[in-house]
């Protein structure tokens, strides 16, 4: 029964010094690509053993979870997982994490449907707003342009996407800066990233007194933007994307001395205007293969003890 205290140990370790290592990196800002790839990797690692430390236990609890799972296998393999002699906390064990993973599945669903939820009433209410036009097909993308007098533009997923934009962030916008926002929202929609914030939403929400889901909860926040801010400025200038997220929010009071809730925009202008070199794309793939490893972790440590039994 040493595996799955060793998984959940892993776990542990795995959640609290993962973050801390991110937060000294000095790359992420410059890669929030990779940034986004390592946290993903990093939370299914955390994750991933927990559910394996589920299995074990309750396959050394229960014998009606064992036969499925081990009922072909060698008697070396069982007796390499000490199933035949659990603990008296094999079943408490496998209990929680099974409660936790239900849990899990439960917060995600509700952030779903709340998700959906705000863009039915949000797209009811621009139809409201700006009808459609007659023949116009109502499966289809399109831009919407509101009257408003506060300079606004932004995206409703979903399977008949809406870019949103006001009448004032139209006046303000001038040249290519309202092609650089649309490229900044159409980053977020090509990367999907309306699903990380769930995924990270859920778990910060259902776990509050675990650390790490809140930071993967702020960080997916952060470098999202990141994210789509580097692709508008790719294809149109770090200037004009900068200058596109100053005539947006410049009248929000986000530049002033005062924080705000988006105190990060300042932070993405300055980023944009003064950048740092990208890393080379050796480093990028070593990071990126380094990251994917880590969920591999769990899985050796999970599958080594049958594999030694049996060699």
């Amino acid at each position: 029964m040493m595996v799955p205290v060793a998984l959940l140990l892993l776990g542990a370790l795995t959640a609290l010094a993962a973050p801390r290592l991110l937060a000294r990196a000095d790359w992420t800002e410059r890669e929030p690509v990779v940034a986004l790839w390592v946290w993903q990797c990093v939370v299914a690692a955390v994750l991933l053993c927990c559910a394996l430390s589920m299995t074990l236990s309750a396959a050394a609890a229960w014998l009606t979870v064992r036969g499925p799972l081990f009922g072909h296998a060698p008697r070396a393999v069982v007796e390499a997982y000490a199933l035949g002699s659990p603990g008296p906390w094999a079943a408490g064990t496998a209990v929680a994490l099974a409660l936790g993973g239900l849990w899990t599945a439960a917060m995600l669903t509700r952030e779903i449907v709340r998700a959906r939820a705000r863009r039915r009433d949000r797209r009811a209410e621009l139809l409201v707003r700006a009808p459609l036009l007659p023949g116009e097909d109502p499966g289809a993308e399109r831009l919407v342009v509101l009257e408003g007098e506060r300079p606004d533009a932004w995206r409703l997923p979903g399977p008949a996407a809406r870019f949103v934009i006001t009448t004032a962030a139209l006046r303000r916008l001038k040249g290519r800066q309202l092609d650089a926002v649309l490229a900044h929202e159409q980053g977020h929609a090509q990367a999907r990233h309306d699903w990380l914030l769930h995924c990270s939403g859920a778990l910060a929400t259902g776990f509050p007194q675990v650390p790490v889901f809140a930071a993967f909860r702020d960080e997916m926040h952060r470098l999202v933007e990141l994210a789509a801010d580097d692709m508008a400025s790719r294809r149109f200038g770090r200037l004009t994307t900068a200058l596109a997220l100053v005539e947006l929010n410049e009248d929000r009071g986000v530049f002033g001395p005062c924080p705000t809730p988006q105190a990060q925009l300042p932070r993405r202008v300055h980023r944009l205007l003064e950048p740092r070199h990208r890393l080379t794309a050796g480093r990028r793939l070593r990071l990126t293969a380094a990251a994917a490893l880590v969920p591999v972790v769990p899985l050796l440590v999970t599958f080594v003890p049958g594999l030694h039994a049996l060699g």
